[in-house]
């Protein structure tokens, strides 16, 4: 069986449950926190994991490891092809990898966890400040895709099938609304959200539904 390293919480733990229960691919769940005593992640049994000191990592049923959403899910994809997660047509296909990285790129790496803690510790950003910064690049990467999907969503992001730049937008969401961004100039974004939500793979892999998420 596969297991997962996870936290609940992680945007990028989140794409990578998503792909794992669309694919109907059974794994264990193994629990990183990323707060708990300095973060768990820096633990030296982890970092024999992942050096990166990140999450997700996919351990394989031979006990080889990925890291990086991106990779797994493409791993899924390439073991488990059906259901699809990316297009057969090449400009569809280039399309999802454009939307997948403009936030695995381009929005979710400034306002993680390492840029926050960094912001506060070194810069001495308060709370507020730091919640500012990351609002201000989920905006501004948000306003983009908005743009693109006006153009080619239907019922997800690039039509009626759902694909991986839905596993990376939603996760994404999440992030927005804890960051307390205002989602009104968004409205396909967020209807693509709430067509996806309906789905049992995303309510399965949402942080509310974690072994690890909080009880209270």
């Amino acid at each position: 069986m596969f297991s997962l390293y996870s936290y609940f919480r992680s945007s990028s733990s989140y794409r990578v449950r998503i792909a794992l229960h669309y694919k109907k691919i059974p794994f264990e769940y193994k629990p990183v926190h990323l707060l708990k005593e300095g973060g768990e992640q820096h633990l030296p049994s982890y970092k024999e994991i992942n050096p990166a000191e990140e999450v997700p990592t996919l351990v394989t049923p031979d006990k080889k490891t990925l890291s990086q959403s991106m990779a797994i899910i493409c791993y899924l994809e390439d073991i488990k092809p059906l259901p699809a997660l990316f297009p057969k047509d090449p400009y569809l296909k280039a399309l999802t990898l454009q939307i997948c990285e403009m936030i695995n790129s381009g929005i979710q790496p400034i306002q993680n966890l390492k840029v926050l803690q960094a912001l506060g510790n070194q810069f001495h950003l308060d709370r507020e400040g730091q919640l500012s910064w990351a609002r201000q690049w989920i905006t501004k990467g948000f306003l983009a895709i908005e743009k693109i999907l006006k153009t080619h969503a239907k019922t997800f992001s690039l039509g009626d099938s759902l694909t991986a730049a839905d596993l990376f937008l939603v996760p994404q969401i999440y992030n927005a609304r804890r960051f307390q961004v205002d989602l009104s100039p968004f409205p396909t974004i967020t209807q693509i959200e709430k067509n996806c939500l309906s789905l049992p793979a995303f309510q399965k892999a949402h942080p509310d539904n974690q072994p690890d998420t909080p009880k209270t």
